[in-house]
């Protein structure tokens, strides 16, 4: 009996010994305290290691005896160091919580939703590019932003001019008169001030992009049926900054520019300075411009005061002015004759200021007023006709903004007056116009749980031309789990019409007759979005692997159609019918060590009805493929790759374009204040004059087809970058 009691009592003894070198451990978000499933512990030095279950639970199983250090780890949050002695004291479970990290697009502050929240707290999907990101796109194109914004997912830059490389951005397929392209929250591009917005803004000075797709008139007024995008300027730091950048490329082109900010104790500055200059290019040698010739000049100075801890005032101008000039390349260089005569010529002038008054009324509310004054001057010429004409705009805007622990409010009134006034170079009808609108709005984003978040937003805006409009908007965000998370949301949008549209652009307004205000009404439309996103730790902790599926509808009724008149002339008419786009966005992100790999999918299925008849829309990919891979050493080296499909587009002369694909390579090398950078793009030199023809008629007077691919083929820039 007694050997029978002694063995049990040393049975017991070893199955205490072995549980009290067994750790068991939750992991949670230190911030909402929900368990991170998939999260890893592993214990440093011995080839051990386990993955957290549904609850967050770890556990590990023979521990060695004494002092081990254990690491903690899970994809976007910080990792975490524990050393445990063992055997063990306790043999309840831990809790460990885990901090997100806060340089992660999670810490990224959106402003194009008027709040102050992180992007992973804003139920409206938000896409930023920033830091980074930026960075690397503008190392491809530092004279202007279509690279920015043309490489990403549901996005694509359309040309609108041949030989001038005037181009506009299209969300989702729909024309870029749909999209609101804003900058701190000032509506500065638009109406006739857009043909060249994309080509004149450079990215240097941008702290970030935001994109919102889908209808956004709630937020910003009209316009914004596709979607809104906001450019984000950088602000003064405590740290001076100086950066200066020279880009040289093969097609002779150059760019240089300088970014100065600084802030003192009362004020603060910045000041972003550019030449950017183009050489007529022709690699198709076919006598006309791929890329035309240019000389730009970009002044922008902004001055930040701060009056004490609840007053400040931001008080900026933009200046920018450019002569562009394409088409036959033997006009351009000086040696044209009757055969080699055309020209296309744009002169430009854009002038604004911005002024922005925030006062804190207390710790949780403030005023802000903000207005703006935008000039614009641009003169089109191509032999025997001439365009011309001044845009003055203006923006002025009051809002109340609280921010409490449960919600979020802003109330906000506007005025947006667009003003327009051709010049009288003809007989033909001017197409002048004055439009004033006024609005109101009010949004709420409310914690309903520490899982769900609810915005809503109702605006109402009165035009002088096409009445009242009523705008809801609603949102849902919900975490799931800290794998998961969905957003939900929509609401309605308008556009009150003018003449400049991509159509018109692209034949440079002649012979558009002035729009028939008392038969036309605003372009009405409803949208919605719903996405869902995962994302995870792999590969014991060393990768992480992300998805967002985003799925779109957005119904535009009666758009406004440039119709051809018996004469020759072209109407803007208003026939029963509407457009449709409806899709899917794919983006996936892997990760592992120093490498990244992007891939994104678009589909946009974008359908016209007009009466009885259904129509594909012209020049839209309906498939279009992003594929990115970077390779990155922390302050150090860049070196990435990327393709981009896009499958063949209907063009408005009732043909169908070619499929094709574009790869690049990029390299930099980084060091402390200086680095160098070295692009290839469209190595594989994709050109649609290689595949089809870019017009009709005679060297003389060619009359344009759709630009639907790229023109200028394989260019490769490079350059330096300081930072003083």
């Amino acid at each position: 009996m007694k050997k029978l009691i002694v063995l049990f009592t040393a049975l017991l003894y070893t199955a205490a010994a072995y549980s009290q070198n067994t750790f068991k451990v939750i992991l949670k978000d230190a911030g909402t305290g929900q368990p991170l499933v998939g999260a890893t512990a592993v214990v440093q030095g011995a080839n051990m290691g386990a993955v957290s279950d549904t609850s967050g639970l770890v556990v590990l199983a023979n521990i060695p005896n004494g002092r081990q250090v254990v690491n903690f780890r899970y994809v976007g949050y910080i990792n975490r160091q524990d050393t445990i002695t063992f055997p063990l004291s306790h043999l309840l479970p831990t809790i460990i919580l885990l901090q997100p990290e806060e340089s992660e697009l999670d810490e990224v502050v959106v402003s194009a939703t008027r709040s102050s929240r992180t992007i992973a707290n804003i139920p409206t999907r938000v896409e930023v590019i920033s830091g980074e990101e930026l960075d690397e796109k503008s190392n491809m194109k530092p004279g202007d932003i279509r690279m920015v914004l043309a490489e990403s997912t549901g996005i694509q830059t359309q040309q609108t001019s041949a030989t001038s490389g005037n181009s506009s951005i299209r969300i989702q397929g729909l024309d870029g008169k749909y999209t609101q392209i804003i900058r701190d929250g000032f509506p500065l591009y638009s109406g006739f001030s857009g043909g060249l917005g994309l080509l004149q803004v450079a990215p240097l000075d941008l702290k970030q992009v935001e994109v919102i797709k889908g209808s956004s008139s709630t937020l910003y007024g009209g316009g914004a049926i596709a979607g809104l995008v906001n450019l984000v300027s950088k602000t003064p730091t405590d740290e001076r900054q100086l950066n200066l950048l020279l880009n040289g490329t093969s097609a002779l082109g150059l760019d240089a520019s300088m970014f100065y900010a600084e802030k003192f104790k009362r004020t603060g500055a910045t000041v972003y300075a550019a030449y950017n200059h183009g050489t007529a290019y022709d690699p198709s040698n076919i006598d006309l411009t791929a890329i035309p010739k240019f000389n730009r000049y970009t002044l922008n100075p902004k001055l930040f005061f701060y009056f004490n801890d609840k007053t400040n005032l931001i008080a900026g101008i933009n200046a920018t002015v450019e002569n562009r000039i394409g088409g036959d390349l033997h006009y351009i260089e000086g040696d044209g004759d009757a055969l080699h005569s055309y020209f296309e010529e744009n002169k430009t002038g854009r002038y604004s200021t911005q002024a922005e008054l925030v006062h804190k009324l207390d710790s949780a509310g403030k005023l802000v007023f903000k207005n703006s004054v935008s000039y614009y001057d641009r003169a089109i010429n191509l032999p025997g006709y001439r365009f011309s004409g001044q845009q003055v705009s203006t923006y002025t805007e009051a809002n109340y903004i609280r921010n409490t622990a449960k919600s979020d409010w802003v109330f906000g009134l506007n005025l947006l007056t667009d003003n327009f006034n051709e010049n009288r170079n003809s007989t033909f009808p001017l197409r002048s116009y004055q439009n004033n609108t006024v609005g109101a709005f009010i949004q709420n984003t409310w914690n309903i749980s520490p899982a769900f978040t609810l915005e809503s937003g109702l605006r109402g805006d009165h035009h002088n031309q096409y009445g009242f409009m009523f705008l809801p908007r609603l949102s849902g965000l919900w975490k799931i789990n800290s794998h998961f998370s969905t957003r939900l949301g929509g609401g309605l949008g308008y556009k009150g019409p003018n003449v400049f549209t991509e159509d018109a652009e692209r034949i440079q307004f002649r012979n558009v007759l002035p729009l028939d205000v008392a038969n036309t009404r605003a372009e009405r439309s409803y949208g919605a979005n719903y996405d869902i996103n995962y994302r995870t730790a792999i590969l014991d902790g060393d990768g992480s692997f992300s998805i967002n599926q985003l799925f779109f509808y957005t119904r535009i009724g009666h758009p406004i159609l440039l119709t051809q008149l018996a004469n020759g002339n072209l109407q803007y008419r208003q026939p029963r019918g509407d457009l449709n786009t409806k899709g899917i966005e794919t983006n996936i992100k892997l990760t592992y060590g120093n490498f990244k790999l992007f891939v994104g999918y678009t589909l946009a299925d974008v359908s016209q009805h007009i009466g009885n008849t259904i129509s594909s829309y012209t020049l839209v990919s309906k498939h279009r493929l992003n594929n990115v891979l970077m390779f990155e050493i922390d302050d150090q080296w860049k070196i990435g790759a990327e393709a981009y499909y896009f499958s063949p587009q209907k063009l408005n002369d009732g043909a169908t374009g070619k499929a094709y694909w574009t790869t690049g390579l990029m390299a930099e090398r980084i060091w402390k204040r200086f680095a160098v950078f070295i692009n290839f793009e469209n190595i594989t030199d994709t050109r649609q004059t290689r595949f089809d023809t870019i017009y009709t008629g005679s060297i003389s007077n060619p009359v344009f087809r759709d630009i639907y691919a790229p023109l200028d083929g394989f260019v490769v820039n490079g350059g330096i970058k300081l930072k003083l």
